[in-house]
């Protein structure tokens, strides 16, 4: 475990819903301050919506630990029910030990329980969580008892919680009675990358961290970028770092972790390779590992192509070491050997870049004018000066830059987008649609030998 390893008290980055990890960014402290307000105010009926992992129970926890010393409450999160064992669990909650059978007779109970709540002067809030999952039948009952009040107030205050297919589910027309019933909806939207910072850091605090900043700037960005401000993933992201920090006896946590972690919690991979290998193997054959699979395809396309064409391109290399003064009517065939073999060769043996090609330095002899040109300067480009690759489903702008290029920054984006202004949004690409990535091309210096490998330019190869 590392907590003692980062001087931590508890865990900073679980899974439960804990009020006193509760970070209150803009939204969510707008969310957790008009609902208490509501309830006040006696509004009757009140929702708040949000995605899934924003946090809504948690902020649910800390309204009701507000309203504890003021007011009985009810929490209900079992939501996949009928209308008769939706009431039974709410006066079950209530404390109400023998229920009717059914629902008259409970509803019965149930304003008896609020009559008396009422005379000793306390209110009564129920709050319904995960209500996206709650069938139209139950929200019609859940609506019905908003009819307990009296001339004056209401018996009971409401609030329903869910994703937003719980907006959908309300917009409906048969639902009109039940939407005109809300007073107040509040809604929790996703991180800043600046309270993202904010959040990991108020975590840490919490969980007793009182050293210097664990997670360097770079992290703390990819974190950002990858959660995409949702405080669930994030706190995955950072558990998951923090763990793997401790394996590699790591005080500081930095971007080469996070992107690990990243890897290894992107299950699309798993999807991917499970449907290749589905593909790869008949009905009647047994199942192959993705990894078997990929080396069982290399060596159907065979190793020897490429072997032949290194022992080629080696002994031309070192017929330039022999003799200098033919490298000039050896490297234009040098170039189309390359050009013609090794990249569709590449691209043959599945691999996603370009292998490195060979460079070459000539030296004049004394008397000699030296040879000019892209050999003369240590490096052999290719025909084509950009990449075009297809858009794999759910796959983004980092992930390709990161495939192709090994980095992702804001240069390199300005630069395809300058490429490609179809693009509107780096994070969602359309599947099946083709951009162009930049080309580059990378010069060894003068100095160096001959027959040393660099690392050679990108190539239009089709992803």
């Amino acid at each position: 475990m590392f907590l003692d390893f980062y001087n931590l008290r508890e865990q900073p980055f679980g899974v439960t819903p804990d009020s006193r990890y509760l970070y209150l960014s803009r939204t969510h402290r707008e969310a957790l301050a008009s609902l208490f307000y509501g309830v006040e105010m006696d509004r009757g009926f009140m929702a708040l919506i949000a995605p899934p992992g924003m946090g809504k129970t948690t902020v649910l926890f800390r309204l009701l630990e507000r309203l504890r010393k003021t007011t009985c409450t009810a929490f209900l999160f079992q939501t996949q029910c009928d209308s008769q064992e939706f009431l039974r669990s709410l006066v079950t909650d209530m404390g109400i030990t023998s229920p009717g059978a059914d629902l008259l007779k409970m509803r019965e109970e149930l304003n008896a329980a609020l009559l008396r709540l009422k005379g000793a002067e306390r209110r009564f809030v129920l709050v319904i969580d995960e209500a996206q999952n709650l069938e139209d039948s139950v929200l019609e009952t859940v609506r019905l008892l908003s009819n307990f009040e009296t001339p004056t107030s209401k018996l009971m205050q409401i609030i329903i919680a869910g994703q937003p297919q719980l907006a959908a589910k309300l917009a409906r027309p048969s639902l009109l009675q039940f939407r005109q019933r809300l007073s107040m909806v509040c809604r929790l939207e996703p991180f800043t990358p600046a309270e993202t910072d904010s959040y990991i850091e108020d975590r840490l605090q919490v969980a007793g961290y009182d050293g210097g900043p664990l997670f360097t700037r770079e992290a703390r960005a990819l974190i950002a970028a990858r959660s995409r401000g949702i405080p669930r993933n994030i706190n995955h992201l950072c558990f998951n770092a923090l763990s793997m920090g401790f394996a590699l006896k790591r005080k500081k946590i930095d971007r080469e972790i996070i992107q690990e972690v990243v890897e290894d919690l992107d299950l699309e991979s798993f999807v991917q390779e499970g449907d290749s290998t589905a593909q790869a193997n008949p009905p009647d054959s047994p199942a192959e590992s993705p990894r078997a699979y990929k080396a069982k395809k290399r060596g159907e396309l065979g190793v020897r192509p490429f072997l032949v064409t290194a022992l080629a391109a080696s002994l031309v290399l070192a017929s330039l070491l022999v003799f200098p003064t033919r490298a000039r009517l050896l490297v234009p065939p040098l170039e189309r050997v390359f050009s013609g073999h090794v990249v569709p060769l590449a691209k043959s043996l599945g691999l996603r870049r370009p292998l490195p090609l060979p460079t070459v330095s000539t030296t004049a002899p004394a008397g000699q004018k030296a040879i000019v040109g892209p050999a003369a300067r240590g490096a052999i480009p290719y025909a084509n000066p950009t990449v075009v690759v297809e858009v794999k489903p759910r796959q983004t702008l980092e992930r390709i830059t990161v495939s192709y290029f090994g980095r992702f920054d804001p240069e390199l984006v300005q630069e395809i987008r300058a490429l490609n202004p179809q693009i509107t949004d780096i994070n969602h690409l359309e599947a099946g649609q083709r951009i162009v990535l930049p080309g580059r091309t990378r010069t060894s210096p003068e100095t160096e030998s001959v027959g040393g490998a660099g690392p050679g330019p990108m190539t239009s190869v089709r992803n």
